[in-house]
């Protein structure tokens, strides 16, 4: 078993780089999600009425034309977040 503690990364770190890798072309759809998660630690953070569990699989579902490696691996590191497979 892996300790999340040490290997978890916050959500504003993720976003940086989301922000980063994707540049200018992020998605309309995708954009409120990634600003909220620009200002949370973890998904059990909340952005107004909405906690960051929330804000990150809205995010993952406007998502689908932020593509690449880094993208996958971005991904795939928010889905673990919020215990997606």
């Amino acid at each position: 078993m892996t300790d999340t503690n040490t290997t978890t990364r916050s959500l504003s770190t993720i976003a940086r780089e989301i922000r980063k890798e994707w540049g200018a072309k992020v998605n309309y759809a995708a954009k409120p999600y990634l600003e909220a998660m620009s200002s949370l630690d973890k998904v059990s953070d909340n952005y107004g009425y909405d906690d960051g569990e929330s804000i990150v699989l809205y995010f993952l579902s406007n998502a689908s034309t932020f593509r690449g490696d880094a993208a996958k691996r971005i991904k795939a590191e928010l889905k673990a977040m919020v215990g997606l497979k």
